[in-house]
């Protein structure tokens, strides 16, 4: 293998991962905007520059793809303020709600309640075990959610994914009582530090269960 060959090589290879970053930094723009028409959507232009290097370094194979080629375009973002919230409200064995219209819903994120009205900035936001509402005018449905996270999208919907919840009226105000006492006293008796961990994560979540029930220890 000559020398020149092996500095061509190199060369080529600079040229198309130069070609790569410059077509990896341009695909967002190019592939969809954020308010781009779900039918409207064509696929990226592939720089030709791109492709003759392609070529030059790997002729037999394809020229690759990217995660965005596999995904759907996001919806449109309307010009005018939404007069209602879009929720999907997902748990691991069903949808609790999907695609329902709702005035605003409150989530327990790790920051503190965090209210979801109409037209909120893109958010993602960290779920802890509280008390989330849905309101519907004057209907207000109440969930007690364990942990999870909440996506909120700027054309104003709320994708709401939980690993456990329950309707707060489902809840036995006596037997969380009872939790949080028991839990308490594993977490005094603790033999060590993984006992003590799992007793703290269970008095955390009863003291929540508490807290969004209104009762007292």
């Amino acid at each position: 293998m000559s020398f020149f060959f092996l500095e061509g090589t190199m060369l080529a290879r600079q040229g198309l991962r130069s070609s790569l970053r410059t077509w990896a930094a341009a695909r967002p723009v190019l592939a969809r905007g954020f308010a781009a028409e779900v039918e409207n959507h064509q696929e990226a232009v592939v720089p030709e520059k791109f492709k003759e290097d392609w070529k030059k370094i790997a002729p037999n194979y394809d020229l690759p793809h990217f995660p965005s080629s596999y995904m759907a375009a996001r919806p449109a973002v309307s010009s005018t303020m939404p007069t209602k919230l879009t929720v999907n409200f997902v748990l691991p064995h069903a949808f609790e709600m999907q695609a329902k219209e709702v005035d605003m819903v409150i989530v327990p994120a790790t920051s503190g309640q965090m209210g979801v009205l109409p037209g909120h900035v893109p958010t993602i936001a960290e779920l802890k075990p509280g008390l989330m509402s849905v309101h519907e005018g004057s209907d207000v449905k109440q969930y007690f959610v364990s942990s999870g996270f909440a996506f909120v999208h700027a054309n104003s919907v709320a994708d709401i994914i939980a690993i456990e919840a329950v309707p707060l009226d489902r809840l036995d105000p006596e037997e969380v009582r009872k939790g949080v006492q028991e839990y308490a006293q594993k977490v005094t008796n603790a033999k060590d530090d993984l006992e003590r961990a799992e007793a703290q994560i269970g008095l955390e979540v009863h003291s929540a269960l508490q807290a969004a029930l209104g009762v007292s220890a």
